[in-house]
């Protein structure tokens, strides 16, 4: 569930059940739905069975360290983590930083700014998601092996088509210039035409099997399209 898309699960792991109905009770004004858990292990089991926007966590819990619950969490899934907690060592907001959490917030401290920072840490996951997704590309680049994959589908290319693909890959987007292909790929001779480059891209065109996918440049070169 997106930042946008209205209702956001929250999973609060608090031991202080008074604190955890008063934060719940402010953050359901806000289209938040709390649930909460004092156990850190049934916290952690609850986690790998429903899906959760956010995780408010205290550090001092029965039987396991929040800091502990921090890192166990975050080595399993990608979720903003913040921190709520008594303890104001900065050591432990150090630790919890360098474990995964997103935000640390020392008690006491006014429900508002809570609601504030977790609004704040999903606005940034949302933005990140958003992102990746944007960049995600079709192809796969393997350079260890010399293999290029499109939409899973490994491609069979001359040392120059490989070569001028892959430049184009790390450039993806970008206009590259003829000069720039044989000046960065290796198996393309110095002395080669605008020609030779040409015959070339419209061979690896043809085994894409979407010549679309490489616009030409008028006068200039080549961008391969995400």
């Amino acid at each position: 569930m997106g930042y946008n898309d209205g209702m956001n699960k929250i999973l609060m792991i608090e031991d202080d059940l008074e604190l955890a109905e008063i934060l719940t009770e402010f953050l359901e004004q806000f289209d938040f739905t709390v649930t909460t858990e004092d156990d850190p292990f049934k916290a952690l089991s609850i986690l790998k069975l429903e899906k959760f926007d956010a995780v408010i966590l205290d550090l001092t819990l029965p039987g396991m360290d929040g800091l502990e619950v921090c890192e166990a969490i975050r080595l399993r899934q990608n979720i903003p983590i913040i921190i709520s907690s008594a303890r104001s060592d900065v050591t432990d907001k150090i630790n919890a930083l360098e474990l995964g959490a997103d935000d640390y917030l020392p008690k006491p401290y006014d429900p508002r700014e809570l609601e504030a920072r977790i609004h704040s840490v999903l606005r940034r996951y949302d933005a990140a998601s958003q992102a990746a997704a944007e960049n995600e590309s079709d192809f796969n680049l393997n350079e260890s092996a010399m293999q290029i994959s499109y939409k899973g589908r490994t491609l069979d290319f001359t040392n120059a088509e490989y070569g001028i693909l892959a430049h184009m890959i790390k450039k993806q987007g970008m206009v590259v210039s003829r000069e720039d292909l044989i000046h960065n790929v290796s198996a393309i001779n110095e002395d080669s035409s605008n020609k030779s480059i040409d015959v070339m891209m419209g061979r690896i065109r043809n085994k894409l099997g979407d010549k679309a996918l490489v616009e030409s440049i008028r006068g200039i070169g080549y961008k391969l399209l995400k």
